[in-house]
Protein backbone atom coordinates (compact mmCIF):
# COMPACT_ATOMS: atom_id res chain seq x y z
CA UNK A 1 0.00 0.00 0.00
CA UNK A 2 1.28 3.21 -0.83
CA UNK A 3 2.27 6.05 1.48
CA UNK A 4 -0.43 8.39 -0.20
CA UNK A 5 -2.98 5.15 0.48
CA UNK A 6 -2.21 5.40 3.63
CA UNK A 7 -2.68 9.26 4.18
CA UNK A 8 -5.97 8.87 2.35
CA UNK A 9 -7.07 6.40 4.64
CA UNK A 10 -6.21 7.76 7.24
CA UNK A 11 -7.80 11.28 6.60
CA UNK A 12 -11.26 9.55 6.11
CA UNK A 13 -10.73 7.37 9.38
CA UNK A 14 -10.50 11.58 10.80
CA UNK A 15 -13.24 12.51 8.96
CA UNK A 16 -15.59 9.79 9.91
CA UNK A 17 -14.56 10.43 13.14
CA UNK A 18 -15.45 14.15 13.15
CA UNK A 19 -18.76 12.99 11.50
CA UNK A 20 -19.20 10.80 14.66
CA UNK A 21 -18.79 13.94 17.17
CA UNK A 22 -20.81 15.72 15.61
CA UNK A 23 -23.64 13.58 14.67
CA UNK A 24 -23.59 12.91 18.71
CA UNK A 25 -26.77 14.23 20.64
CA UNK A 26 -27.31 16.82 23.15
CA UNK A 27 -30.26 16.71 25.66
CA UNK A 28 -31.73 19.84 23.31
CA UNK A 29 -31.92 17.87 20.71
CA UNK A 30 -34.99 15.82 22.37
CA UNK A 31 -36.37 18.18 24.87
CA UNK A 32 -37.20 21.65 24.77
CA UNK A 33 -34.50 23.43 26.88
CA UNK A 34 -35.11 26.90 25.60
CA UNK A 35 -36.88 28.48 28.92
CA UNK A 36 -34.18 26.35 30.92
CA UNK A 37 -30.52 26.74 32.76
CA UNK A 38 -28.58 24.40 34.15
CA UNK A 39 -26.21 24.30 37.45
CA UNK A 40 -23.45 21.72 37.19
CA UNK A 41 -21.72 20.27 40.26
CA UNK A 42 -18.08 21.52 38.54
CA UNK A 43 -15.96 24.91 39.13
CA UNK A 44 -14.92 25.31 35.62
CA UNK A 45 -13.92 28.77 35.33
CA UNK A 46 -12.25 28.85 38.98
CA UNK A 47 -14.94 31.38 40.90
CA UNK A 48 -15.71 29.07 43.77
CA UNK A 49 -19.57 28.49 42.97
CA UNK A 50 -21.11 25.63 40.60
CA UNK A 51 -20.97 26.57 36.94
CA UNK A 52 -24.35 27.69 35.04
CA UNK A 53 -25.38 26.94 31.50
CA UNK A 54 -28.00 29.70 30.05
CA UNK A 55 -30.65 29.27 27.57
CA UNK A 56 -28.34 30.16 24.74
CA UNK A 57 -25.90 27.70 25.60
CA UNK A 58 -27.71 24.61 26.91
CA UNK A 59 -28.80 24.15 22.89
CA UNK A 60 -25.51 22.76 22.32
CA UNK A 61 -24.31 21.43 25.70
CA UNK A 62 -23.99 17.71 27.08
CA UNK A 63 -21.85 16.81 29.79
CA UNK A 64 -20.44 12.99 30.01
CA UNK A 65 -20.95 12.52 33.73
CA UNK A 66 -23.40 15.06 34.86
CA UNK A 67 -26.19 15.68 32.03
CA UNK A 68 -26.30 13.77 28.67
CA UNK A 69 -28.84 11.37 26.91
CA UNK A 70 -28.69 7.75 27.38
CA UNK A 71 -29.02 4.96 24.69
CA UNK A 72 -32.85 5.92 24.64
CA UNK A 73 -32.76 9.39 24.50
CA UNK A 74 -33.65 10.10 27.81
CA UNK A 75 -32.29 12.46 30.29
CA UNK A 76 -29.38 11.74 32.79
CA UNK A 77 -28.88 14.04 35.37
CA UNK A 78 -26.65 13.08 38.09
CA UNK A 79 -24.58 15.25 41.34
CA UNK A 80 -21.90 14.01 43.71
CA UNK A 81 -22.30 13.77 47.91
CA UNK A 82 -19.01 16.65 47.38
CA UNK A 83 -18.42 19.39 44.58
CA UNK A 84 -18.92 22.64 43.60
CA UNK A 85 -22.23 24.27 44.30
CA UNK A 86 -23.73 27.24 45.09
CA UNK A 87 -22.63 29.69 47.87
CA UNK A 88 -25.78 29.67 49.28
CA UNK A 89 -26.11 25.85 49.84
CA UNK A 90 -24.20 23.00 50.34
CA UNK A 91 -26.19 20.66 48.46
CA UNK A 92 -24.70 19.74 45.04
CA UNK A 93 -26.81 19.73 41.88
CA UNK A 94 -27.29 18.99 38.51
CA UNK A 95 -30.41 20.96 38.05
CA UNK A 96 -32.14 23.24 35.99
CA UNK A 97 -34.38 26.05 36.66
CA UNK A 98 -37.24 27.47 34.62
CA UNK A 99 -36.94 30.86 33.03
CA UNK A 100 -40.55 32.73 31.51
CA UNK A 101 -38.27 35.21 29.95
CA UNK A 102 -36.23 32.36 28.28
CA UNK A 103 -33.12 34.43 28.86
CA UNK A 104 -30.41 35.45 31.64
CA UNK A 105 -31.15 38.87 30.57
CA UNK A 106 -33.85 40.90 31.63
CA UNK A 107 -34.78 44.17 32.45
CA UNK A 108 -36.69 43.41 35.79
CA UNK A 109 -35.58 39.74 36.57
CA UNK A 110 -38.49 39.12 39.71
CA UNK A 111 -40.99 40.34 37.44
CA UNK A 112 -39.96 38.08 33.74
CA UNK A 113 -38.43 35.23 34.70
CA UNK A 114 -40.80 34.25 37.23
CA UNK A 115 -44.37 33.76 38.28
CA UNK A 116 -46.56 34.57 40.96
CA UNK A 117 -49.90 33.36 43.00
CA UNK A 118 -53.21 35.28 42.08
CA UNK A 119 -52.95 37.00 45.33
CA UNK A 120 -49.73 38.79 44.69
CA UNK A 121 -50.23 42.59 44.85
CA UNK A 122 -48.31 42.64 41.49
CA UNK A 123 -49.17 40.05 39.94
CA UNK A 124 -50.08 41.97 36.70
CA UNK A 125 -46.56 42.49 36.37
CA UNK A 126 -45.53 39.08 36.19
CA UNK A 127 -44.29 36.76 33.09
CA UNK A 128 -47.28 34.67 34.50
CA UNK A 129 -49.55 33.82 37.60
CA UNK A 130 -49.18 30.31 38.12
CA UNK A 131 -47.91 27.43 36.01
CA UNK A 132 -47.95 23.53 34.93
CA UNK A 133 -44.48 21.23 35.03
CA UNK A 134 -44.91 17.68 34.35
CA UNK A 135 -42.42 15.16 34.63
CA UNK A 136 -41.91 11.28 34.22
CA UNK A 137 -38.63 9.83 35.53
CA UNK A 138 -36.82 7.21 37.44
CA UNK A 139 -34.66 7.19 40.46
CA UNK A 140 -31.34 5.31 39.39
CA UNK A 141 -29.47 6.08 42.41
CA UNK A 142 -29.81 7.50 45.83
CA UNK A 143 -26.42 8.44 48.02
CA UNK A 144 -26.02 5.26 50.62
CA UNK A 145 -23.80 6.34 53.57
CA UNK A 146 -24.63 9.23 55.73
CA UNK A 147 -22.54 10.16 58.78
CA UNK A 148 -26.13 10.58 60.25
CA UNK A 149 -28.46 8.16 59.13
CA UNK A 150 -31.86 9.17 61.24
CA UNK A 151 -31.38 12.55 59.76
CA UNK A 152 -34.10 13.02 57.16
CA UNK A 153 -32.57 14.35 54.50
CA UNK A 154 -30.25 11.08 54.50
CA UNK A 155 -30.22 8.64 51.61
CA UNK A 156 -32.19 11.37 49.49
CA UNK A 157 -32.96 13.38 46.21
CA UNK A 158 -34.85 15.84 45.08
CA UNK A 159 -36.66 15.61 41.61
CA UNK A 160 -38.63 18.11 41.18
CA UNK A 161 -38.80 21.76 43.12
CA UNK A 162 -41.07 25.00 42.99
CA UNK A 163 -38.54 27.66 44.55
CA UNK A 164 -39.23 31.39 45.65
CA UNK A 165 -37.00 34.40 44.51
CA UNK A 166 -34.30 35.57 47.36
CA UNK A 167 -34.84 38.99 47.88
CA UNK A 168 -32.53 41.69 49.00
CA UNK A 169 -34.87 43.71 50.84
CA UNK A 170 -37.52 41.66 53.16
CA UNK A 171 -40.12 42.77 53.58
CA UNK A 172 -43.48 41.51 55.33
CA UNK A 173 -42.12 37.90 55.72
CA UNK A 174 -41.39 37.09 52.25
CA UNK A 175 -38.14 37.13 49.80
CA UNK A 176 -36.35 34.59 51.81
CA UNK A 177 -35.84 32.15 48.89
CA UNK A 178 -37.89 28.86 50.60
CA UNK A 179 -39.28 26.30 48.90
CA UNK A 180 -43.24 25.26 48.82
CA UNK A 181 -42.47 22.37 47.11
CA UNK A 182 -40.15 19.83 46.77
CA UNK A 183 -40.69 16.24 45.79
CA UNK A 184 -38.24 13.66 47.03
CA UNK A 185 -37.23 10.27 46.28
CA UNK A 186 -35.60 8.22 49.57
CA UNK A 187 -34.61 4.62 49.79
CA UNK A 188 -32.41 3.00 52.61
CA UNK A 189 -29.64 1.28 51.70
CA UNK A 190 -30.68 -1.78 52.98
CA UNK A 191 -34.35 -1.32 51.38
CA UNK A 192 -35.35 -2.89 48.34
CA UNK A 193 -37.67 0.33 47.71
CA UNK A 194 -37.62 3.76 48.35
CA UNK A 195 -40.57 6.45 49.25
CA UNK A 196 -41.39 8.70 47.06
CA UNK A 197 -42.56 12.43 49.04
CA UNK A 198 -43.08 15.98 49.04
CA UNK A 199 -42.38 18.66 51.17
CA UNK A 200 -43.67 22.19 52.11
CA UNK A 201 -41.19 24.53 53.82
CA UNK A 202 -42.84 27.20 55.89
CA UNK A 203 -42.13 30.63 54.69
CA UNK A 204 -40.14 31.98 57.25
CA UNK A 205 -36.36 33.92 57.83
CA UNK A 206 -33.70 31.63 57.79
CA UNK A 207 -32.90 31.90 61.72
CA UNK A 208 -36.19 31.25 62.60
CA UNK A 209 -36.54 27.83 64.31
CA UNK A 210 -40.46 27.74 63.15
CA UNK A 211 -38.54 27.56 59.72
CA UNK A 212 -38.87 23.43 58.67
CA UNK A 213 -40.10 20.86 56.11
CA UNK A 214 -43.01 19.02 56.30
CA UNK A 215 -43.63 16.10 54.32
CA UNK A 216 -46.45 14.27 52.67
CA UNK A 217 -45.65 10.58 51.72
CA UNK A 218 -46.84 9.81 48.47
CA UNK A 219 -45.52 5.77 48.41
CA UNK A 220 -43.64 4.51 50.92
CA UNK A 221 -43.12 6.18 54.30
CA UNK A 222 -42.55 9.93 55.76
CA UNK A 223 -38.71 10.48 55.71
CA UNK A 224 -37.99 10.41 59.11
CA UNK A 225 -38.96 6.46 59.30
CA UNK A 226 -36.82 3.70 58.75
CA UNK A 227 -39.15 1.49 58.28
CA UNK A 228 -38.74 -0.72 54.84
CA UNK A 229 -41.50 0.59 52.67
CA UNK A 230 -41.55 -2.72 50.84
CA UNK A 231 -44.10 -2.98 48.46
CA UNK A 232 -45.97 -0.15 49.51
CA UNK A 233 -42.65 2.12 48.00
CA UNK A 234 -40.86 2.22 44.43
CA UNK A 235 -37.55 0.35 43.10
CA UNK A 236 -34.40 2.38 41.78
CA UNK A 237 -35.21 2.15 38.19
CA UNK A 238 -39.04 2.31 38.42
CA UNK A 239 -40.99 4.87 36.50
CA UNK A 240 -43.41 7.33 37.92
CA UNK A 241 -44.60 10.81 36.90
CA UNK A 242 -45.70 13.78 38.70
CA UNK A 243 -47.79 17.22 37.46
CA UNK A 244 -47.56 20.31 39.59
CA UNK A 245 -50.34 22.59 38.42
CA UNK A 246 -50.45 26.02 40.23
CA UNK A 247 -54.16 27.91 39.01
CA UNK A 248 -54.29 30.85 40.93
CA UNK A 249 -53.64 30.60 44.50
CA UNK A 250 -53.63 26.23 44.80
CA UNK A 251 -50.67 24.10 43.85
CA UNK A 252 -52.34 20.82 42.82
CA UNK A 253 -49.78 17.44 42.62
CA UNK A 254 -50.59 14.38 40.94
CA UNK A 255 -48.35 11.18 41.43
CA UNK A 256 -48.61 8.38 39.24
CA UNK A 257 -46.74 5.23 39.20
CA UNK A 258 -48.09 2.11 36.90
CA UNK A 259 -47.86 0.05 39.97
CA UNK A 260 -49.74 2.43 42.26
CA UNK A 261 -52.20 4.69 40.40
CA UNK A 262 -52.74 8.18 41.06
CA UNK A 263 -51.90 9.89 44.46
CA UNK A 264 -53.56 13.79 44.31
CA UNK A 265 -52.66 16.87 46.80
CA UNK A 266 -54.00 20.22 47.17
CA UNK A 267 -52.65 23.26 48.96
CA UNK A 268 -53.41 26.82 49.28
CA UNK A 269 -49.79 28.65 48.71
CA UNK A 270 -51.52 32.12 49.85
CA UNK A 271 -52.33 31.30 53.19
CA UNK A 272 -51.13 29.28 56.25
CA UNK A 273 -53.40 26.01 56.01
CA UNK A 274 -51.49 22.99 54.97
CA UNK A 275 -52.11 20.08 52.67
CA UNK A 276 -55.17 18.39 55.11
CA UNK A 277 -56.56 21.55 55.67
CA UNK A 278 -55.45 22.40 58.64
CA UNK A 279 -54.42 25.81 59.90
CA UNK A 280 -50.40 26.16 60.49
CA UNK A 281 -49.79 28.38 63.25
CA UNK A 282 -46.31 28.78 62.64
CA UNK A 283 -45.79 29.40 59.06
CA UNK A 284 -46.38 32.74 57.15
CA UNK A 285 -50.39 33.67 57.52
CA UNK A 286 -49.89 34.69 53.69
CA UNK A 287 -47.80 31.59 53.02
CA UNK A 288 -46.34 32.43 49.34
CA UNK A 289 -48.20 35.14 48.39
CA UNK A 290 -45.63 37.43 48.05
CA UNK A 291 -43.08 35.69 46.16
CA UNK A 292 -41.67 35.57 42.92
CA UNK A 293 -42.20 31.43 42.49
CA UNK A 294 -39.75 29.39 39.72
CA UNK A 295 -39.46 25.96 38.78
CA UNK A 296 -36.35 23.69 38.79
CA UNK A 297 -36.43 19.76 38.07
CA UNK A 298 -33.36 17.29 37.93
CA UNK A 299 -31.22 16.01 40.22
CA UNK A 300 -30.65 17.87 43.24
CA UNK A 301 -28.88 15.79 45.92
CA UNK A 302 -29.38 16.12 49.76
CA UNK A 303 -26.85 14.15 51.01
CA UNK A 304 -24.92 17.20 52.11
CA UNK A 305 -21.23 16.52 53.38
CA UNK A 306 -21.91 19.54 55.82
CA UNK A 307 -21.43 18.07 59.26
CA UNK A 308 -23.76 20.48 61.62
CA UNK A 309 -26.19 19.53 64.41
CA UNK A 310 -29.27 21.23 62.42
CA UNK A 311 -31.35 17.91 60.80
CA UNK A 312 -30.38 19.33 57.16
CA UNK A 313 -27.02 18.22 57.56
CA UNK A 314 -26.71 14.20 57.38
CA UNK A 315 -22.74 14.73 57.20
CA UNK A 316 -22.56 12.24 54.12
CA UNK A 317 -19.19 11.15 52.87
CA UNK A 318 -17.59 12.27 49.53
CA UNK A 319 -14.25 12.94 48.21
CA UNK A 320 -14.81 15.61 45.72
CA UNK A 321 -13.60 13.22 42.97
CA UNK A 322 -16.29 11.89 40.91
CA UNK A 323 -14.75 8.62 40.05
CA UNK A 324 -14.20 7.63 43.73
CA UNK A 325 -17.47 8.83 45.12
CA UNK A 326 -19.16 7.12 42.52
CA UNK A 327 -17.56 4.00 43.01
CA UNK A 328 -18.78 3.96 46.91
CA UNK A 329 -22.19 5.02 45.99
CA UNK A 330 -21.86 8.96 47.10
CA UNK A 331 -24.08 10.39 44.50
CA UNK A 332 -27.49 10.73 43.42
CA UNK A 333 -28.98 10.25 39.69
CA UNK A 334 -31.86 10.36 38.11
CA UNK A 335 -33.26 10.20 34.23
CA UNK A 336 -36.24 12.37 32.55
CA UNK A 337 -38.10 10.64 29.77
CA UNK A 338 -40.52 13.65 29.62
CA UNK A 339 -39.77 17.59 31.34
CA UNK A 340 -42.41 20.21 29.96
CA UNK A 341 -43.81 23.32 31.39
CA UNK A 342 -46.69 25.14 30.11
CA UNK A 343 -49.81 27.43 31.12
CA UNK A 344 -51.50 26.28 34.64
CA UNK A 345 -54.59 24.44 33.91
CA UNK A 346 -58.45 24.80 35.64
CA UNK A 347 -58.59 21.68 38.06
CA UNK A 348 -60.96 19.46 36.00
CA UNK A 349 -60.03 20.52 32.94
Amino acid sequence: MSVKTVSLLAGMSLLCANAAIAAESVPADYFDLTHWYLQVPEDLNNDHRADTIHPNELGKYSHPEYFYLDELNRLVFSSPNKAATSKTSTNTRSEMRYLLNGSNEAANPSYDRNFSLAAHPEAAKFAAIGGRMEATLHVDHAPTRAGYPDKPTAYSVVIGQIHAAKMDQKTGGFGYGNEPLKIYYKKWPNHETGSVLWVYERNLETNNPNRIDIDYPVWGNHWDDATDPGDKGLALGEEFSYVVNVHEDTMYLTFTSPKHGDVNFSINLADNRDAHGNVDKFDHPQGYAGDPLYFKAGVYNQCSTKDDPSWRYPACPGTGDWLTDRSKGDYAEATFSRLVVTEPTKPGQ
